[in-house]
């Protein structure tokens, strides 16, 4: 299968063929299985125990100081600038795109995405290159850092980072901007925020030219942009030579890819959230490849309903019943278990302050319709995670725990967090996708090691339901003409 401009092993049929047959019923009531997180029998879904590994998988080793996945098991058409003849990058223009965000990460030097991004500039500058660097940052990024008041503080910010002379230079993006001297010396080149430019976003097609201009070489290191098309990290590759993925763009790369990887099993993903009918595919695509789902945020409702729980009406995705009974069908079919919150913390629309924990079939039933609203997942859930994760040798969580964008009464978060991190102590794999699951780890000691993590949800959500990613598709020259004819044609 290809996905994104990368080849990926059929892993999932592999493991159907060598993996042991299920066995065992789950939760049995009598002779009728219950879906986890009822009492009630229900025939609808059969739930079974997932057998553990008798297989034993090797750890995946560290090519490098910042990277935990072994490159040597993925098949890439990506051109990566680890793999680049280092001799050709002397003498030329390499033109590198980053991610400002991650620039002005508060964890600072101890951030490891930061610590590979400027490696990836140190690195093409003590090769000999000449240095032009772009990105770009919104007004919102920009009140709240300073450094990015001006091209000129921001060229001086990377400079105290690169401990190298960056010179700033305003006006379109190309070294045709810079002046004579600038041109000749060493010094690594910043140009003005591209969002000053109505080319970028529209990825038009001068603009990209512009940009390209006098550059022989092109590196993306600006993962979190890889689900748009922006002239500065797709319209550009038609115009130079190479183009190539910067060690932070790989390594976000890798462990995107790391989702898709089924050789640690039995694996569970703990999918948060709401808008089932968007991320259907992907939902799909996780029951097709996981051995467990365990449903939190709105998209549990989702599930209940469709297993015939009552759930009141306003809690209800009506667009999305056939996806929902799809993806039941899935792990019916595969014999995998389908979870979801045994209780809930709730709050009292008529007080805002009273908070108060419901069994989930007693909220539904008619607790809703006395003013209260569910917020967040309640410690009877956890704690049957807790018991369930045991099992477990993956462990994926994407999306929020909580019902609501508030984060002021969530609380199943950082419990959860805490969970997966006593289970990364067991040898247990945990990638955590999202701002929520990343956040809820993200001051435990220790932890940096243990985890997979990506903040970029939205591109995780887009490779999982088989999208092409347009960043990195640009960076893949077996799928230059076949994507350069979708942007013309808008078929794929």
């Amino acid at each position: 299968m290809q996905v994104c401009g990368v080849q990926l092993s059929s892993a999932t049929s592999r493991w159907r063929e060598s993996w042991p047959p299920f066995g065992g019923s789950y939760e049995c009531a009598g002779h009728s299985c219950c879906i986890s997180g009822s009492q009630r029998p229900l025939c609808r879904v059969q739930c079974c125990q997932v057998p553990r590994s008798t297989g034993n998988v090797a750890h995946l080793q560290k090519e490098d100081k910042y990277s935990c996945v072994d490159r040597s098991t993925s098949y890439l058409h990506v051109q990566t600038l680890r793999n680049f003849p280092i001799e050709k990058l002397y003498g030329e223009v390499v033109l590198v795109r980053l991610d400002s965000v991650l620039l002005l990460d508060p964890l600072g030097l101890s951030s490891c995405s930061l610590k590979r991004t400027l490696s990836t500039i140190k690195y093409l500058y003590k090769a000999g290159g000449k240095v032009l660097l772009v990105t770009s940052w919104d007004p919102v990024l920009q009140s709240v850092n300073p450094v990015l008041k001006s091209t000129e503080s921001f060229a001086d910010y990377m400079s105290s980072l690169l401990q190298v002379k960056v010179i700033p230079v305003n006006g379109v993006p190309c070294l045709t901007s810079c002046k004579k001297e600038e041109r000749v010396q060493n010094d690594i080149i910043l140009f003005e925020n591209l969002l000053n430019f109505r080319g970028e976003n529209a990825n038009c097609n001068d603009f990209s030219q512009k940009l390209a201009s006098g550059a022989a070489i092109f590196v993306n290191d600006s993962f979190s942009l890889s689900h748009k098309i922006r002239a500065s990290t797709v319209g550009i590759t038609r115009f130079c030579y190479a183009s190539l993925a910067g060690f932070h763009f790989e390594e976000e790369l890798m462990q995107l890819l790391k989702i898709n990887d089924t050789t640690r099993r039995p694996y569970i993903a703990i999918i948060g959230g709401s808008n089932f009918l968007r991320k259907a595919p992907a939902l799909h695509l996780l029951a097709s490849q996981c051995d467990g789902l365990f449903l939190v945020g709105k998209l549990s409702f989702q599930i209940m309903n469709g297993l015939g729980i009552p759930v009141s009406s306003c809690l209800i995705e009506k667009n999305a019943t056939k996806e929902v009974l799809q993806l039941i069908e899935i792990a019916h079919n595969r014999n995998i278990p389908i979870y979801y919150p045994t209780d809930l913390w709730c709050l009292n629309s008529n007080n805002n302050e009273q908070l108060e924990i419901f069994d989930s079939a007693e909220l539904l039933s008619g607790l809703i319709s006395l003013g209260w609203t569910p917020v967040d997942i309640g410690p009877s859930t956890l704690e049957r995670i807790s018991s369930l994760l045991s099992s477990y040798k993956k462990i994926l969580w994407i999306g929020p725990t909580s019902f609501d964008l508030t984060e002021e009464f969530s609380v199943g978060a950082t419990q959860l967090g805490q969970i997966l991190n006593k289970a990364s102590h067991n040898s247990c794999d945990i990638i955590l996708v999202g701002g929520a699951a990343c956040k809820a780890v993200k001051g435990m000691s220790d932890s940096s090691s243990q985890y997979t993590a990506s903040e970029n949800e939205s591109i995780v959500w887009e490779f999982l339901k088989g999208r092409i990613l347009p960043g990195i598709a640009a960076l893949d020259k077996e799928m230059v003409c076949f994507y350069s004819k979708w942007l013309e044609t808008g078929k794929a």
